[in-house]
């Protein structure tokens, strides 16, 4: 639902039961937006927008029903419009086609609207200038990803709402751009990785690359820091703009956010000096005089919050949960590296075992969970994070990989997984499993590893093709890549083009690398967690992976849930997977959990019924 701020309360704005969410590139994003009371939505059961104007008893569908999907929402009210990208699934047997259109704001926009943009496999990011006579967008093909190379683009606007006066600014294949926005001189500041890293730069007037034929966009912030994040979802936002000229803007450095204040002239923002460790959704409070961000710390739940551009002081707008965890039962992210045999540096966040009530054995070294994060293409943080907190409070150690992929660490540790998914991150994450038990911090006999989706790839390849855990837990994970190659959605459907190689071609490679073709190297137990509406990674994976492990004879657990996707979204069932994994691991491992936990059968038990 949205929300508007209120004193003391926020005020619901859209009626009980809308789930406002957009499905574009099925990861959704830029849902909603909003200006001088007006309110457009996306409705994440119908697909439609919907208009709420000052006044209005209840909202208006302004798009027909049918294929159409809309998202990254911009307002144009001068021309009574909205501007967005559509991605049109009309035709069934055909691939989804994505433009960027402009919708009248008074409907009934029949046709799915007017395109303005087309011609690309993607387009997102459509931003007007102060003047709403410039436009500027992001486009890309396949097989790149976002993060692979994209194209950032600008044009004038003619009385008539089309586009003229087109070019090219910035991008290309072997360049990332991030988060394009105009400033008050009509001059466009972007995120970019030309130069290794993904840094801010600023055109001159009217989005020309520079004053000079030829020349490059002025570099904002030459450093070996990461201001932009991978564009899974529509809508990401990393900096916004001040009214003085100044930006506010995140960077990561070795895992780590700062938010600071980067000044007209200024060659490095100047870092506030706040209590978190993450940052995102940086957005200009319609004030003026700073910003709201989602901020996340190690030790408090994460929350909105409103900062003073001025004084740096911030304030609560809204929290994700409360705060009810006392220091004893805390476990506080610590940030490690370790080198992997080839001389790699891997980096990652250790969680020690935290409960004030309860203390094991001297000498006896904690059970370690081994955490791969989705993407792979993204990262872990050092966000507090309940599910963790679940682990650490019974007595597990947690070892949270940004594996060779991971973003946040420069292009070229992203590229270390092209070509080797599979092999660099399941490499990564038993090096450090290794590290940890060679310093004294996890037991050597009571290793797991655990992912969801391109985590829970990297978890049963461990197991396939490593013999370091015990266990592992697949969330939701690909156990074929040659199916997942075949039968996902457009904006994956090439992915793996890079991560592994061309499919057909390289067909050999996928097989080669694919868990469900070598359950006769397993030797660990495995619980699998699937959602039965997933349209990422379909179910027919876990049931695949599951029939072959119980083939094998390995002792075996899966869970289904009906009316769940590619993430799992309801409360029930996330308190069921976790009570279900700390059962799994109490019989996998011969220890009594405290919890008085659900019934779980682990079919073909009897072999490691002892503990292992």
């Amino acid at each position: 639902m949205l929300v508007r701020a209120g004193d003391p309360d926020p005020v619901r704005v859209t009626p009980e039961g809308v789930n406002v969410r957009s499905r574009v590139h099925e990861y959704g994003g830029g849902s909603w937006a909003a200006a001088n009371g007006t309110v457009v939505y996306s409705n994440f059961d119908d697909n439609r927008l919907y208009l709420l104007t000052p006044g209005a008893g209840f909202p208006r569908a302004i798009t027909p029903e049918g294929g159409f999907r809309f998202g990254d929402l911009k307002l144009d009210l001068g021309r009574r419009r909205i501007i967005c990208v559509r991605e049109d699934h009309s035709f069934p047997d055909a691939e989804a086609v994505n433009t960027i259109v402009s919708l009248s704001l008074d409907g009934p926009n029949e046709d799915g609207g007017t395109i303005l943009v087309s011609g690309t496999d993607f387009v997102s990011s459509p931003c007007l200038n102060a003047p709403g006579d410039h436009l500027a967008w992001l486009s890309w093909n396949h097989p790149n990803m976002p993060w692979d190379g994209s194209e950032l683009w600008s044009a004038s606007i003619a009385d008539d709402g089309t586009l003229a006066d087109i070019q090219r600014v910035a991008g290309g294949a072997r360049e990332s751009i991030f988060q394009p926005g105009w400033d008050d001189d009509d001059r466009l500041v972007f995120v970019s990785d030309r130069s290794g890293w993904w840094n801010l730069y600023r055109t001159d007037e009217g989005g020309e690359p520079s004053s000079a034929p030829g020349s490059a966009p002025e570099h904002l912030t030459p450093a070996d820091m990461e201001f932009g994040v991978p564009q899974w979802s529509l809508g990401m936002s990393t900096w916004a703009l001040l009214a003085d000229g100044s930006i506010i803007c995140s960077w990561t450095s070795r895992g780590v956010w700062s938010l600071g204040r980067l000044e007209p002239g200024a060659s490095m923002p100047t870092a506030y000096d706040l209590p978190f460790t993450v940052f995102g959704s940086v957005r200009a409070h319609p004030s003026g005089d700073g910003v709201i961000v989602y901020a996340g710390s190690p030790a408090e739940p994460s929350r909105l919050v409103h900062l003073d551009a001025a004084t740096g002081t911030w304030t609560t707008l809204a929290a994700s949960a409360e705060s009810w965890l006392e220091e004893g039962y805390l476990s506080i992210a610590e940030p490690v590296s370790w080198q992997t045999k080839d001389g790699e540096r891997v980096f990652g966040f250790y969680y020690a075992p935290a409960n004030a009530d309860a203390h094991a054995p001297e000498n006896e070294r904690p059970p370690l969970i081994v955490e791969s994060h989705g993407g792979p293409t993204g990262a872990t943080s050092a966000a507090w994070d309940l599910k963790i907190q679940f682990w650490t409070s019974r007595g597990f150690a947690v070892l949270d990989v940004n594996y060779g992929g991971s973003a946040g660490y420069g292009r070229a540790y992203r590229e270390r997984l092209n070509g080797a998914w599979g092999v660099v991150d399941v490499d990564d994450c038993v090096s450090g499993a290794a590290s940890l038990v060679e310093r004294g911090l996890a037991d050597p006999e009571r290793l797991v590893i655990r992912g969801g989706s391109a985590g829970g790839y990297t978890t049963l390849a461990a197991l396939a093709f490593r013999s370091t855990f015990g266990a592992g837990v697949s969330y939701y994970g690909i156990g074929d890549l040659e199916s997942m190659a075949t039968d996902t959605h457009k904006f994956e459907s090439r992915y793996l083009d890079t991560l592994v190689g061309p499919y057909p071609d390289a067909r050999e490679l996928y097989v080669e690398r694919s868990p469900i073709h070598h359950v006769e190297q397993l030797s660990s137990a495995m619980i699998l967690f699937q959602g039965l509406d997933d349209k990422v990674v379909p179910p027919n994976q876990a049931m695949m992976m599951t029939d072959a492990v119980r083939a094998k004879g390995l002792p075996l657990a899966l869970l289904t849930f009906a009316g769940e996707g590619h993430g799992f979204r309801k409360p029930e069932t996330v308190q069921r997977t976790l009570e279900a994994e700390l059962s799994f691991y109490g019989q996998i491992f011969a220890f009594a959990p405290a919890d008085d936990l659900p019934s779980l059968t682990v079919e073909n038990l009897s072999p490691l019924s002892a503990g292992n």
